[in-house]
């Protein structure tokens, strides 16, 4: 039993082939931007809550503080220690740059 393929089948036979492989990249490729788009999301996501929180201890820190301190020593260094490391946070964030490594081969 033998195959009796004539040029034209030959022909359709790789265009077709060729179609496989062009759709796996492409696919591969929107696969890896939805990859880079969801760990962004994923950052900010986890950079807001730990912001939130952070928030939340401090308030509530000072909240305590103000109502129930009698000396003022305390009530100025709950009030600021709090500035002072909010005034590194954001020095810090404004002024480091960070890189993610890029797989081999990804510069364009």
């Amino acid at each position: 039993m033998t195959a009796q393929l004539t040029p034209v089948e030959i022909l359709i036979g790789v265009a077709v082939l060729v179609a496989l492989v062009a759709l796996r990249r492409a696919s591969a490729r929107a696969a890896k931007r939805a990859h880079d788009a969801a760990q962004v999301g994923t950052r900010v996501m986890s950079l807001a809550s730990r912001v939130l929180l952070g928030a939340a201890v401090i308030v509530g820190v000072q909240w305590i503080a103000i109502t129930h301190a009698e000396n003022r020593a305390v009530l100025w260094t709950v009030l600021a220690v709090p500035a002072l490391l909010a005034a590194y946070t954001v020095t810090k964030a404004l002024t480091v740059t960070v890189e993610t490594p890029r797989r081999k081969g990804g510069r364009r």
